[in-house]
């Protein structure tokens, strides 16, 4: 059946009659819009000249916005699933349905009959990041799941325990910067991840003609590698060698200097003791990079004033994720670089950043493991599981099985391995319900699917994004169109779900619970002044209030009048290319949280797993292992939709290098098999030297051949998903992060 509505009119050619101002939500580097109206419609979108971070630069992912809101297949009514069928249905008749149906599974399996996961697009709603902690609260459950396992996790969890809180991740200050090495990254491609640096290209093409080197270190001779001095091939997996060998070289070559860090940080000898084993003489075969370039590169790094490693989703998505993650903020102490100009600092967000807020310069740190999942017995990591846990948590009959689940923009059937596992595992739930704007891979399996807003019709603040940025700056993206009259605001939605599963009922008064969480909150927090600071937020509601409290009591804020030159969110929504905040800044001890008060370097359960590491440099490396990769066009699957995006040369083919292809029988564009153990999949062959000889590249996000979704676009190419060739029982143990790339695969021709 079509459940779609009319496709859009074509776009006029009249005047515009207005403008409007957006952050791109389409990746992290979250560049400024200008958009042109006509008639309630999308007519022209450009960079903003004006934006105080992104400086008018854009990407060809922007101009997909008025695709993905003019998009027939986004879903703009809700649907119930009669008789395996979905029905449009009314916003009540869908909370009353979940009413109906989520209480009796929590009243026969408890809080943790219910799990929750969250995908990538949760990152870019200010109302979902900030009301999802209210439903998962409202719910009670352990069983919280999401992308950053399949991602992230190993360097929250690193960060964590070095400077004491899950999002202290020290970002390159690459404005400054004269020597920057870059590890299993692509910013190019991504401008940035964990690092929001929008025009990555311009900022390197300043670095190099300021005198400035970059260097690259990755299996693929990747776009970044282009712009770059020099690019070194490394063997997948082999990233935590590598990076020992610096850390080795460091001291080998008496160039540990600490600076000013001295006196705040423990562990210095503990780190020494534990890399003397690791000479680039010993771990260059392992490495595949010779021991001269190890440790010309430590020379490098030590002997620049203004200078920073680092590295992204190619060191987390294997299965020393988070030896990698931590090692290379451990470089960046040893060399000095940490926290100073030039090198990897810590920015300094206006709001939400638990590293501004309370005491500063400790605190209690991050703590692991307080529970763990049921049937593999993974560690909680930052409030969550792993989310290749969650098909087990569903399949595998007994106490405390999961029974009920709540997808929020997640499609973990084609983001997780072993999404067919999942697929089977999701049709044997008592109930689902999925919160997206598409019937895609993940929510057909649903009871209930409510739409989310697009974009152009909610409104943003990088809550998350803020904190990874290379400038600090606030900015905030006004609503663009309206909503339809009978569409809720997305934090609206997570209320009702909250006071659903709290007993309260689908008609309940979610204003006075929304006051009543937030008064509770305040008392927390401020004590007695906490009527004071409800009434100064005035008749705000929802998303907005929390923004401006987040924004007045943050570090620049007015402190509810004690600064009036201080944020607010009426002067920011007065700034709509958004407000400088000027550069990052030292913030060490200040920023620090962990009990010491000092930088860990060495904390025990990393030094702890280098014992895994060591017995893996002794096994011979595979002769072919498959990683993924990244594209502009299609960062992630909901992208794959959009016609401007989706246009163009057929982009999920498996890079292989001549050597390989020859030695293999393979041909370009022909199709080729992949195998591990018993999993298989068919790919066409692109033969490139950008490769590493032994290594293959297969881009993630693809697989959009399964019956039940209305995706039609990305159905005329679906492309292969390299997740259904991966083990979801391999994970990095400290993080339970899913292992996704260096996994050892065989290659033949398709007869």
């Amino acid at each position: 059946m079509t459940l779609s509505t009319t496709p859009p009119a074509a776009v006029p050619t009249a005047v515009p009659t207005a403008s409007a101002h957006r952050i791109c939500p389409f990746c992290e580097a979250c560049c400024g819009l200008e958009l042109d109206l006509e008639e309630n419609k999308v007519v022209r979108i450009r960079g903003d000249a004006n934006d105080v971070f992104s400086h008018g630069f854009l990407c060809p992912k922007a101009i997909g916005l008025k695709d993905l809101h003019d998009d027939p297949d986004r879903l703009r009514t809700p649907l119930i699933k009669r008789n395996g069928v979905f029905e449009p249905a009314t916003w009540d008749e869908a909370y009353a349905e979940i009413d109906k149906r989520l209480p009796p599974v929590i009243a026969a399996g408890g809080a943790n009959a219910v799990a929750t996961v969250l995908g990538n697009p949760v990152a870019h709603k200010m109302s979902l990041m900030l009301y999802f902690p209210r439903l998962a609260k409202a719910l009670g459950t352990r069983n919280m799941y999401s992308a950053s396992s399949v991602d992230q996790i190993p360097k929250m969890l690193s960060v964590g325990l070095m400077f004491g809180n899950w999002m202290s991740v020290p970002v390159p200050d690459i404005e400054r910067c004269d020597f920057l090495l870059i590890l299993g990254a692509n910013p190019m491609v991504s401008n940035g991840s964990m690092w929001t640096v929008p025009d990555f290209r311009g900022k390197a093409k300043a670095l190099r003609a300021r005198g400035g080197q970059l260097v690259v270190i990755d299996p693929r001779r990747t776009e970044t590698a282009d712009v770059a001095d020099a690019h070194h091939f490394i063997r997948p997996g082999a990233d935590v060698f590598f990076l020992l060998g610096i850390a080795h070289a460091l001291f080998d070559e008496n160039l540990v200097r600490l600076g000013r860090l001295a006196e705040h940080t423990v562990g210095l000898e503990q780190v020494q003791a534990a890399v003397r084993d690791y000479a680039p003489e010993l771990v260059a075969a392992r490495c595949g990079i010779d021991a001269a370039t190890m440790r010309q590169l430590a020379r490098s790094l030590a002997n620049t004033p203004r200078a920073a490693i680092y590295g992204r989703i190619g060191t987390c998505t294997q299965q020393f994720g988070t030896l990698c993650s931590w090692l290379i903020d451990v470089i960046n102490v040893l060399t000095g670089h940490l926290d100073e100009e030039g090198g990897a600092m810590f920015p300094k967000a206006a709001a939400f950043a638990a590293n501004t807020r309370g005491a500063p310069g400790a605190g209690r740190g991050v703590i692991t493991g307080r529970y763990r999942s049921r049937v593999s017995g993974a560690a909680e990591v930052s409030g969550e599981l792993p989310v290749t846990c969650l098909a087990e948590e569903i399949d595998t009959p007994g106490s405390g099985q999961i029974r009920a689940l709540i997808a929020i923009a997640a499609n973990p059937v084609l983001s997780a391995p072993n999404g067919a596992r999942l697929s089977r595992a999701l049709d044997q739930l008592d109930f689902m319900v999925s919160l997206d704007i598409y019937l895609n891979e993940t929510s057909r399996h649903a009871d209930v699917i409510l739409p989310g807003l697009s974009p152009l019709e909610d409104a943003h603040y990088d809550v998350t994004f803020t904190q990874f940025s290379h400038r600090n700056h606030a900015r905030f993206s006004a609503p663009v169109l309206a909503r339809a009259g009978d569409q809720p605001h997305e934090w609206q939605t997570l209320m009702r779900i909250a006071a659903i599963a709290k007993g309260l009922g689908a008609q309940a008064d979610i204003d006075a619970l929304d006051d009543d969480m937030l008064r509770e909150e305040l008392e927390r927090a401020a004590g007695e002044a906490a009527p004071a600071l409800m009434a100064a937020l005035g008749g705000q509601r929802g998303a907005e209030r929390r923004l401006d409290l987040a924004l007045r009591s943050g570090p620049y804020g007015d402190q509810f009048g004690k600064n009036p030159d201080g944020l607010t969110l009426a002067r920011l929504k007065a700034a709509p290319s958004g407000i400088d905040l000027g550069p990052m800044g030292s913030r060490i001890p200040q920023a620090l949280r962990t009990p010491s008060g000092k930088i860990e370097l060495a904390p025990q359960v990393l030094l702890d797993d280098l014992a895994r590491a060591a017995a893996d440099l002794r096994s011979p490396a595979p002769d072919l292992v498959i990683v993924g990769r990244r594209q502009l066009r299609s960062n992630n699957s909901w992208m794959h939709n959009l016609p401007v995006l989706a246009k163009g040369a057929y982009r999920c083919t498996a890079l292989v290098h001549p050597i390989d292809a020859a030695r293999l029988g393979l041909v370009d564009g022909a199709m080729a098999q992949i195998r591990n153990g018993e999993r298989t999949i068919e790919v066409q062959v692109e033969i490139s030297a950008q490769m590493m000889p032994g290594v293959v590249s297969l881009p993630h996000g693809w697989g959009h051949n399964l019956e039940g979704t209305q995706m039609r676009v990305a159905a005329e190419r679906p492309g292969v998903n390299l997740n259904a060739l991966l083990d979801e029982n391999l994970r990095d143990p400290l993080s339970g992060n899913a292992v996704l790339s260096g996994i050892a695969i065989r290659m033949q021709p398709v007869a």
